[in-house]
């Protein structure tokens, strides 16, 4: 089975800041913490609140408000003008701090061509088709808090290399294969932990810890990429809401 090896903790290509904060903004309001017409807090203690500068906080928020999230009203503020929808980078990520939010970031550990026979049949690949597959450590405001092992179709990019892959893989997937990630499915449950994953957390070997199985969907209504999570319940949690 042929196989490309990266030296870990390569750092993948990172969304700029100012991104970030919107989408971290973002998953704040879609989770309610400001409803519709609510005014966010001044921009100096914004910006002190999140660790940024004030000129980082401003194109964030300028970005929202051109998605139409919020409503800039001159000497008075920003307002929410209304609940995200549509097609956020980080419209799934469910993993939060324990107090809630976080700004998401990744770390790919290895790039590998797979085989594997379960997840062929969950993504419907035959024959002697192949995946790549993709672990990672994931983090929320700079803290490592999950692993990740994803896997998605080797024939969309065969000479797929590392410093390609954005650590959003789903803007990936939209900029890169033309298909964006419309749906997903999870099923939490807890269990064993691989040797890779403990170590990486800093947890006993086969630590019992909860688990996400993934299946995502595309805007063709294919499954385009299977995943497992494994994350720390001491740091974060996972998080569903619906509106």
């Amino acid at each position: 089975m042929e196989k490309q090896h990266l030296e870990k903790k390569k750092q993948a290509k990172q969304l700029p800041l100012f991104i970030q904060i919107s989408e971290l903004l973002n998953r704040e309001i879609a989770a309610g913490q400001w409803l519709p017409g609510d005014r966010l807090p001044i921009e100096a203690e914004l910006a002190t609140t999140l660790g940024v500068a004030i000129g980082t906080l401003r194109k964030a928020l300028k970005k929202l408000e051109e998605d139409g999230l919020l409503e800039r009203r001159q000497g008075s503020g920003n307002y929410v003008k209304r609940a995200p929808s549509g097609r956020a980078v980080y419209q799934f990520f469910h993993l939060e701090t324990l107090t809630g939010g976080g700004i998401p970031t990744a770390d790919i550990l290895s790039v590998t061509a797979d085989d594997d026979a379960f997840v062929k049949l969950q993504l419907k690949v035959e024959g002697d088709g192949k995946l790549w597959c993709v672990k990672r450590a994931r983090y929320l405001n700079r803290e490592l808090v999950a692993m990740e092992q994803i896997w998605f179709r080797h024939d969309h990019d065969p000479k797929l290399k590392p410093k390609d892959l954005h650590e959003s893989l789903y803007l990936h997937y939209r900029e890169q294969f033309s298909f964006w990630i419309s749906r997903v499915e999870d099923e939490v449950d807890c269990g064993e932990s691989p040797e890779w994953v403990s170590e990486a957390l800093g947890l006993e070997n086969k630590a019992i810890m909860p688990k996400v199985h993934r299946r995502s969907w595309s805007n063709e209504g294919k499954v385009e990429e299977f995943s497992f999570t494994w994350y720390d319940p001491r740091k974060c949690r996972y998080v569903a809401r619906w509106h």
